[in-house]
């Protein structure tokens, strides 16, 4: 076990969508914060981990942004073609992981640059000490309402009729890394793919496959960046993450 604690590893980092709810002219993981795109912070947190030996990066093939960015020439960040859904993007990632080399597997957001080294080392640690796959994940603290129809609007003042209230006491918001083993989860949504099945995160496939998965408790600055007003919010977290390096290295 303690050979395997010192394994490193790959992280697929799907990045073809365009992010509609942010209302940009060009997709979200392009847009940028302190001058570098979100997706450049993303990858080079990552990177940064030492466990972390290389990222995938799924893309669309119409792509005119990422030449343009500083990963373009990194030879740590290996690019496959995105596909339609997100799905479909990160089972493209996975065709191009060795499983021999590389067992167990990361897939993270493009749009989650926030995520701490804590977190990485910890998700890591539970996985691999409960031979199980897990993610990052975050107790649900509001009061949780359901709608009596699925909205169809998600922007800023649409409304809906409350149906009930949910019992938040077992629930928790899935963040990323997610981590599996890399066989298993390519199985597990190749699975579900076959079937039709609807498939919203890592998490999902293995549990449609009768799969464990753990929930590994993560810091709340691990945002998604979705809609305009997380970007000042990812940039307050960046900056304080920052000068906390900074005093610790002082």
């Amino acid at each position: 076990m303690v050979e395997a604690f010192n394994q490193q590893f790959i992280v697929v980092v799907p990045a073809a969508g365009v992010g509609k709810r942010m209302l940009a002219p060009c997709p979200k993981q392009y847009l940028k914060i302190n001058d570098e795109a979100i997706l450049v912070h993303t990858v080079n947190r990552l990177l940064s981990h030492k466990k972390v030996a290389k990222i995938i990066l799924t893309l669309s093939d119409d792509d005119d942004y990422f030449a343009q960015t500083m990963l373009a020439n990194n030879p740590d960040v290996v690019c496959v073609s995105g596909g339609k859904e997100r799905v479909d993007s990160v089972l493209n990632g996975l065709c191009a992981v060795d499983e021999t080399q590389f067992p167990w597997v990361l897939v993270h957001d493009a749009a989650r640059p926030c995520v701490s080294h804590q977190d990485i080392d910890l998700l890591i640690e539970q996985c691999l000490s409960q031979n199980s796959g897990g993610l990052l994940a975050a107790q649900v603290v509001d009061t949780i309402k359901q709608s009596e129809s699925p909205s169809t609007n998600s922007s800023a003042g649409s409304t809906a009729k409350v149906f009930s209230t949910i019992d938040r006491s077992c629930l928790w918001q899935a963040l990323t890394p997610q981590m599996y083993k890399t066989i298993e989860l390519k199985s597990a949504i190749e699975q579900a793919l076959c079937h039709g099945i609807p498939i919203t995160d890592e998490s999902s496939a293995i549990e449609l496959a009768g799969l464990p998965s753990l929930l590994v408790s993560s810091s709340r600055e691990n945002i998604k960046i979705t809609r305009p007003e997380d970007l000042a919010l990812a940039a307050f977290y960046l900056n304080q993450q920052r000068k906390e390096e900074e005093n610790r290295c002082a």
